[in-house]
């Protein structure tokens, strides 16, 4: 199928593979789908402020009739973008045509628009605060797959608190990495997922946090501290609201290392256990029974593949 004429699908997960591919080999064809892939970006993102902005309350307003809202967005874009859309693709295009904006023999790292000319660096009141260095998070593979629908439950606002909720949970990611093999930015994208990028851990009856960002419930077997709160279970696909009892604990250094350990200790997560893939990890753990949620995997794929977790890892 030729890209640059046909609407790509967003359940393609070729496509982009392809196309770099063929940026590589310096088609023209492929210069006009790489234009066109970014007015869809754009697009996408006009649409999602949209949907936003207007009030959603109704008896059709849930999690997945967002998700399938959004998914439906996705696939507006591609079709707007390829049929020449709001003319931003052509502009795009003249751009990466330049000589001195395509001539770089790999586009792994992604495909700029105009390279600056100079670093600009920060003002003091701006200036970054990373992570020491023996911490510091790898780098993030470049997503090859489709543009895939924002999930609201899964989106996490690109503010302070999401930057803040990231830097203090790294070192201890790091640490339970090295007892389970697992990718750190994997288990800090599944406690974001759970907890909603911190926001809505479990508390205790005296508002005490639970530092519990893995929504771990207290079975029988559990000795400690404990948490009840509302949460929703999925039972023949419905969702059901319910409080259940979750376990406390004394930091989220605790926490981690509570993950790690269930995931190490239960054959449950055999297949979980140093993965390195998003989707196999996210997968695996939805076919671990790790939650009930039909759309679990989507979501965590989404997060681990998306550009709130690049931006504060980088931050």
């Amino acid at each position: 199928m030729n890209s640059a004429t046909s609407v790509p699908s967003i359940f393609d997960t070729q496509s982009l593979t392809a196309l770099k591919v063929d940026l590589k080999k310096a088609d023209p064809q492929a210069l006009k789908a790489t234009a066109q892939q970014f007015e869809a970006v754009f697009v996408q993102m006009i649409l999602k402020s949209m949907r936003a902005a207007t009030p959603q309350d109704g008896m059709f307003d849930s999690d997945q009739t967002r998700f399938y809202q959004e998914m439906l967005d996705a696939q507006l874009s591609q079709v707007m973008a390829a049929k020449g859309g709001m003319g931003l693709a052509a502009v795009i295009e003249r751009q990466l045509s330049r000589p001195d904006a395509v001539n770089a023999p790999d586009f792994a790292g992604g495909i700029p628009l105009m390279p600056p000319a100079r670093p600009l660096p920060l003002g003091p009141a701006q200036r970054a605060y990373p992570l020491p260095n023996d911490q510091a998070p790898p780098p993030l593979p470049i997503d090859s797959s489709p543009i895939r629908p924002a999930l609201p439950a899964t989106s996490g606002a690109g503010d302070g608190q999401t930057q803040t909720f990231v830097n203090s949970v790294w070192p201890h990611a790091v640490a339970a990495s090295q007892q389970t093999g697992i990718p750190p930015h994997f288990m800090v994208a599944h406690a974001a997922l759970e907890s909603g990028w911190g926001r809505a851990e479990p508390r205790a009856a005296d508002g005490r946090p639970s530092y519990n960002l893995f929504g771990i419930k207290a079975g029988g077997n559990w000795q400690g501290a404990v948490a009840s709160a509302p949460t929703t279970e999925y039972e023949g696909g419905v969702a059901v609201q319910r409080v259940e009892r979750f376990r406390a604990y004394g930091s989220y250094a605790e926490a981690f290392q509570d993950y790690a350990q269930l995931l190490a200790k239960s054959p449950r997560y055999r297949e979980v256990i140093a993965s390195t893939d998003a989707a196999g990890f996210s997968r695996g753990l939805q076919r671990a029974g790790y939650a009930t949620d039909p759309l679990y995997a989507a979501k965590l794929e989404r997060i681990i593949g998306g550009p709130t977790l690049r931006t504060a890892l980088v931050g």
